[in-house]
């Protein structure tokens, strides 16, 4: 039994909770159910059937696709990016702040970083246009792949629950 209600994981998800509970939440230690309350709260506010094995971001996830079982990286508006041990920044839409006018239009004049030091990289989905990251490189520097999670060990040593079925390689 968790020491939250799926109410008050809904509210945190949307920024809505009070901040004592909120404080409690950070305080203590996290209790075995929140990790499966959360992902069925998002899972219940998707249009999709694929079952989110672990979020990634706010609107990006790694799914189980119903259809054939693999695990894929996948966003809100169901566009399926790739193979979840791939880098999905590869298959988003990138949009490269490199010159000073495209840097200006975030930063106050005079404040934007040296653009032959430092970019920004923006990736978007390609279908719904949502802004999943943003990086900032030196201009030389490759795409950076986050990480490739052991969704295995999180599944069996950290929440002690049966890892999710993936389709076979």
């Amino acid at each position: 039994m968790s020491a939250y209600t799926k109410e008050q994981v809904a509210k945190l998800v949307d920024g809505r909770l009070d901040w004592d509970t909120v404080f409690r939440m950070l305080s203590m230690p996290k209790d075995a159910e929140r990790f499966s309350l959360y992902v069925e709260v998002l899972q219940e506010r998707l249009g999709w059937k694929d079952k989110i094995i672990l979020p990634l971001g706010p609107h990006l996830y790694i799914v189980q696709t119903a259809a054939d079982k693999r695990w894929v990286t996948k966003c809100d508006c169901g566009h399926e990016f790739c193979d979840y041990r791939q880098n999905w920044k590869m298959h988003a839409v990138i949009y490269v702040r490199d010159t000073e006018e495209a840097l200006t239009e975030i930063y106050p004049k005079l404040m934007a970083p040296d653009p032959a030091w430092q970019v920004y990289r923006e990736y978007y989905c390609p279908e719904c246009g949502t802004l999943h990251d943003v990086e900032a490189p030196t201009p030389w520097y490759p795409v950076i792949h986050d990480f490739e999670p052991d969704i295995e060990a999180f599944y069996k040593e950290w929440l002690g629950l049966p890892v999710p079925e993936r389709a076979l390689d």
